[in-house]
């Protein structure tokens, strides 16, 4: 059965999950973005209220991760993680958290500019969103090309 981006009996659950995550923060974001410059009405971005749009689409965008998780994993055939699959997850966070330590320099370096407190939240949400999708695409091309660990 082919169902969208997944072939159900060939690909793991880990990789299903991975796609998820990163389809999640793409569509969180767009959806953030799209309600703060919708609000910005000609007004300067850090004049616009944000932190409710932040807030709810993150929220969202966690929720509707679990569910899509779950859902996965209802429909996989497959068992329990092996090593390799341990290790590709692993090898995601790696590639992941670099965007987290980009997004917290750059968040250090706004609070001591004293920037406006939404420059700080969009440069730390902008950061996580990075890790999250260069995190999914590194483990669903070890999954796709083949993971050699060194």
């Amino acid at each position: 059965m082919m169902s969208g981006l997944f072939y159900f009996e060939e690909v793991t659950h880990e990789e299903k999950r991975a796609w998820i995550l990163g389809i999640a923060a793409i569509a969180s974001y767009a959806v953030y973005l799209a309600l703060v410059l919708g609000r910005a009405g000609g007004r300067p971005l850090a004049e616009v209220p944000y932190v409710a749009a932040l807030l709810w689409t993150v929220g969202v965008s966690i929720a509707a991760t679990i569910v899509a998780s779950i859902l996965a994993a209802v429909i996989s055939r497959d068992g329990e993680k092996d090593q390799r699959d341990r290790e590709i997850g692993r090898f995601g966070e790696y590639v992941g958290h670099s965007f987290v330590v980009i997004g917290a320099v750059a968040a250090l370096l706004l609070a001591m500019a004293e920037a406006p407190h939404f420059w700080i939240a969009n440069a730390v949400y902008l950061a996580f969103t990075l890790s999250a999708i260069l995190g999914s695409i590194a483990r669903i091309f070890a999954y796709r090309r083949g993971f050699q660990p060194w």
